[in-house]
C-alpha cells in the first residue's frame, strides 16, 4: 500500500507540473533557424532566395535539404539545372538577406545585389559576399502538401580565410543570422556554452 501511495502521489505531482504548461498556437513553434540564401539558375540566370528551412540530412555521402514552398520562382530552376547553392550570410547582410525573402525573382533581379561566382559544377551560383558557401548537386525532390523538399549532395564548400580558425569556420567571425519566426526577428548567436559530445559525459560517469 505504501508503494501505491507513492504512485498516486507521483501522478498527482505530474498533473500539477503539466498544469504549469499552457497551449500555444502551433504556428509559433519556437525553433530558431539559421538563415541562408539559396542560389540557383532560372532560365540560365542566377536567382537568390532567403531560406531558413534547411538541414543536413545524410552524413556519407554528405547531403543537405532545403524546403521551399511550391509557389517560389526558384523551384523550377533547381529542377531544370539540377543544382543549387546554400550561402550563409553574416549579420551585416541582414537587409539584403531579408530583401531576398520578400521579393520574387519573377519581378526583381536579386543577383544585382551580389557578386556571383561558380564552382565545380558551373550550375550553382554562389554569393561572394557570404562567408560560407555550399555547392550542391540535386539528388531528389520530395513532394509535400505545400512544399517541395530538395535534397542535394554537397560537392564543395567555400569560405574566406578571414572566417576560419585553424581551417575551421569560426562562428564568431562568420556571425551568422538566426531567424525566430514567432518573433518575426533576426538574431545573432550568443557565446560558447560548453564542448559538444563531451560535457554530457559527466552524467555517464556518475
Amino acid at each position: 500500500m505504501a508503494g501505491w501511495g507513492r504512485m498516486v502521489g507521483f501522478e498527482r505531482d505530474m498533473r500539477r507540473d503539466l498544469m504549469d504548461k499552457v497551449r500555444i498556437n502551433s504556428e509559433t513553434i519556437l525553433y530558431p533557424m539559421p538563415c541562408s540564401i539559396v542560389g540557383t539558375l532560372v532560365e540560365k540566370k542566377p536567382n537568390y532566395l532567403a531560406v531558413a528551412w534547411f538541414s543536413m540530412v545524410n552524413f556519407k555521402p554528405l547531403w543537405i535539404a532545403i524546403a521551399l514552398n511550391k509557389v517560389h520562382y526558384s523551384n523550377g530552376g533547381i529542377k531544370e539545372s539540377g543544382a543549387f547553392s546554400v550561402n550563409i550570410p553574416s549579420a551585416d547582410m541582414v537587409v539584403v538577406t531579408d530583401y531576398c525573402g520578400i521579393v520574387s525573382g519573377r519581378k526583381y533581379d536579386k543577383s544585382k545585389e551580389f557578386e556571383t561566382f561558380y564552382g565545380e559544377s558551373g550550375d550553382a551560383p554562389m554569393i561572394k559576399e557570404c562567408p560560407y558557401n555550399i555547392e550542391c548537386r540535386l539528388i531528389n525532390v520530395v513532394d509535400l502538401p505545400s512544399n517541395e523538399l530538395f535534397i542535394g549532395e554537397v560537392l564543395t564548400v567555400y569560405s574566406d580565410e578571414r572566417y576560419l580558425t585553424e581551417g575551421v569556420p569560426d562562428m564568431k567571425k562568420v556571425n551568422p543570422l538566426v531567424l525566430s519566426m514567432p518573433e518575426r526577428s533576426y538574431l545573432t548567436l550568443g557565446g560558447r556554452v560548453a564542448a559538444a559530445w563531451e560535457t554530457g559525459g559527466r552524467l555517464v560517469r556518475k
